[in-house]
């Protein structure tokens, strides 16, 4: 759980130097070519939004599924009986974690199941669209990469005959 929260703070702080990156790309005094570095750091900020995204649901999952079998009252899992009405919690036998995708699922007697916390719904969705936002935009730093035409090696001195 410490882990996760380290590294959604890396990531956080990812965020910021990134924003602040490609705030450097479009203010005037930019850096030239900044067609090239625009995309580049916008892809930046999509990949550490998207770490932090996921780091954080990352996060929630592992301190979700450390509080289970923690002291009297910790079975079932506290995240699936917190916020929920008695019917929704009636049956409840057991938890799922998963870490890929972050999720913690509750599991009833009748087999049915429903998320601990609704902030799974959005945090998955847009740790994936980040990153698909930022392959995109690296794609489309890589295509308007200003070609540098490199000077052909000259040829070594040879003594003659």
């Amino acid at each position: 759980m410490l882990l996760a929260l380290l590294a959604f703070l890396a990531a956080a702080i990812g965020v910021i130097a990134a924003f602040l990156g490609l705030l450097g790309a479009v203010l005037p005094g930019r850096p030239e070519p900044w067609r090239w570095h625009v995309p580049r750091r916008a892809a930046q900020l999509a990949a550490a939004g998207a770490a932090a995204v996921y780091f954080l649901g990352l996060a929630d999952v592992a301190a979700s599924d450390y509080e289970v079998g923690k002291g009297t009252d910790s079975v079932p899992a506290p995240a699936c009986r917190d916020d929920e009405p008695p019917e929704t919690v009636h049956g409840l036998i057991d938890h799922r974690v998963s870490y890929l995708p972050p999720a913690f699922t509750c599991v009833r007697e009748d087999g049915s199941t429903y998320a601990a916390d609704p902030a799974y719904a959005w945090r998955n969705p847009a740790a994936a669209g980040l990153a698909l936002s930022a392959a995109a935009l690296a794609v489309a730093a890589r295509a308007s990469r200003p070609h540098v035409r490199r000077a052909a090696p000259a040829a070594p001195d040879r003594p003659g005959p």
